[in-house]
């Protein structure tokens, strides 16, 4: 058998009247006895056959059959046409119809050889020189066979070139079956892929006459034609795989990122829950993170060194206690204070605000990868309990926030939001940078960016104070100095507030004069409460820093709240018998010191 290649092979029979039915017989052995011979197959050669006189018959097509005895039966079931000899016509259709995809044969880029084998007795009568040029042109090697009575100058016009290797006259119809052996040596040829140094990396492919280059599955060619390069099936993006796509030969496969793990759809990922394994050793709650977990305590815990166990501990530190300014801690509960100048609400937790204050707060948060993810959050809400300190307002404070680590990001400016709800809200959704630790490079972007005037920050003319709070956790990467002195000296109020290893020399060179009213330190996360304490801004003090003088509204409410408490008492005093006089007489005397003091303030 012809084994040296697939090939696509069309037989175009001349069934004209000039062929009488015992010579059709001979031309039907011809095809089988070719056929019996070629390595048949959908992946190895296809054959198609078409009959023509004064039209053009399709008997089979190339996708049609892929045994010999499908294509026998067929062949022998052909009914010859008996009319004129429209050779030209015949070839048209092989070229336009037998020889297109649709009909079975491979596409050009594949490379597999289109052979047409014309068998005639007679001389065409059509033109057959043009459209044989275009058929050769189009790709369809040509094998001319003329049998007796054949014109061999139409024959070397079809036939492709070289026309000795394509071109074949047999004196008789009785001679072709013989001729069929030589034909088929002429077709089959020798093993290209053997007989030349091919340099083909993976396989080659041998054609009649010549060769070519395949690659295993999973490779394509390259464009030298011989070497083979691996398909990145992940590179056009159709993967669908949420996290990791790697490229297998000629496949794909889904990955996922550590601490995740690969679902059943082999494409989704799924956060596994370490917790669930039952080795954590949490004395109180166990809680899964990406690649690992961590152990919580129960409110009125904390968490100790060994970051399993956990000890009882004041519940201002152990619970969340809502107050607004500084929880204090009573044995077995605890209750909630108020600055000086501040009421207590009925609520138990929150404190009547004074508007007079003006600030432009801008806060400095360290997102390096010391810090944790769960570390993170609890800095979060440290943001969230200053904010809760302040009258936010487009005209009264305003607060912007910076995030850094080995690069700086502004989350919000001072003109975005305009009220407490809007900044926590944004605080919350603030997502942890990780890598280093460029505190110096933070200051320098809060002086030259967060405190100008596009970023929201007020004119300086309008006296409005400048506060920059600096929150870090270790030491900083490269130096703080010049820009921690030109913060101060531009006129911003610099706090800085340290925890866990935070240096306490970097703290102090940040925060302005006096320093131990503007550095804080705590050395776990857990316990940081306190800070927010330490930090409480001055917003309502006794003159206003805006642009107007305006006196505390705050501490003349309390001086008055205080007389209309006193006036109900005297009320009830006077009810009573004259024992009391004593008292009416002291607490009048309280009442005109106090009314002093109010005419004093004004």
């Amino acid at each position: 058998k012809c084994r040296t290649g697939p090939l696509d092979i069309v037989f175009v029979i001349d069934s004209s009247r000039s062929v009488r039915p015992f010579e059709f017989e001979t031309m039907r052995r011809f095809m089988m006895d070719i056929i019996g011979n070629l390595d048949l197959g959908p992946n190895a050669t296809r054959v198609g056959v078409i009959q023509y006189s004064s039209q053009v018959q399709n008997i089979f097509s190339l996708k049609t059959f892929f045994t010999r005895a499908d294509m026998e039966r067929a062949i022998n079931s052909i009914i010859p046409l008996a009319q004129g000899t429209m050779t030209g016509l015949a070839i048209q259709y092989a070229m336009n119809v037998a020889f297109t995809t649709q009909e079975g044969a491979r596409p050009l880029h594949k490379r597999i050889p289109r052979i047409a084998i014309i068998v005639t007795d007679g001389r065409p009568q059509d033109r057959v020189t043009e459209v044989a040029t275009q058929a050769r042109n189009a790709g369809i090697e040509i094998y001319a066979v003329g049998i007796q009575r054949a014109d061999m100058n139409s024959l070397r016009a079809m036939a492709s070139p070289p026309l000795e290797e394509h071109v074949f006259l047999v004196e008789s119809f009785e001679l072709i079956q013989q001729f069929a052996k030589q034909f088929q040596d002429k077709l089959c040829g020798v093993d290209m892929c053997v007989e030349r140094e091919h340099g083909c990396q993976h396989s080659c492919v041998s054609t009649p006459g010549s060769f070519y280059c395949e690659c295993n599955p999973g490779y394509r060619l390259n464009g030298d034609g011989k070497t083979c390069s691996p398909i990145d099936v992940c590179a056009d993006g159709r993967h669908g795989c949420q996290h990791h796509c790697v490229s297998l030969r000629g496949s794909y496969s889904c990955r996922c990122r550590p601490g995740y793990a690969l679902s059943q759809n082999k494409r989704s990922c799924t956060m596994i829950d370490f917790c669930s394994f039952g080795n954590h050793s949490c004395q109180h709650e166990c809680v899964s993170i990406p690649n690992g977990h961590y152990c919580r305590c129960r409110s009125g815990f904390t968490l100790q060194p060994d970051s399993k166990s956990c000890r009882a501990t004041d519940l201002c530190n152990g619970v969340d206690h809502g107050c607004e300014f500084k929880c204090v801690s009573t044995e077995g509960s605890y209750h909630c204070v108020c600055p000086e100048g501040q009421r207590l609400q009925a609520d138990g937790k929150t404190c009547s605000k004074c508007g007079a204050g003006h600030v432009d707060l801008v806060m400095v948060i360290d997102g390096s990868k010391s810090v944790r993810p769960q570390n993170f959050e609890l800095v979060k809400q440290f943001v969230n309990r200053i904010v809760d300190l302040l009258e936010v307002s487009p005209h009264g404070t305003r607060v912007g926030l910076v995030q850094y680590s080995s690069r700086v990001r502004t989350e919000f400016p001072l003109n975005k939001y305009h009220s407490a709800d809007e900044i926590k809200k944004a605080v919350m959704d603030v997502e942890y940078m990780e890598k280093g630790t460029m505190t110096g490079l933070a200051l320098k972007h809060m002086v030259e960016h967060s405190f100008s005037e596009l970023e929201g920050a007020r004119p300086l003319s309008h006296n409005i104070p400048r506060i920059g709070l600096v929150f870090t956790d270790g030491r900083s990467q490269d130096d703080i100095s010049e820009w921690a002195r030109r913060a101060k000296e531009s006129g911003i109020v610099m706090f800085a507030v340290g925890v866990g290893k935070a240096v306490e020399e970097e703290l102090r060179a940040i925060a302005s004069e006096p320093v131990e009213q503007h550095f804080s330190y705590s050395a776990d996360f857990t316990t940081m409460t306190h800070l927010v304490e330490n930090f409480s801004l001055n917003i309502c003090p006794e003159e206003g820093k805006g642009e107007t003088e305006i006196r505390s509204p705050c501490e003349c409410e309390a001086l008055v709240q205080f007389q209309t408490n006193t006036v109900a008492i005297l009320q009830s005093l006077t009810e009573k018998n004259i024992l009391w006089a004593r008292s009416l007489a002291q607490m009048t005397a309280r009442l005109e010191d106090l009314e002093r003091q109010i005419a004093n303030k004004k």
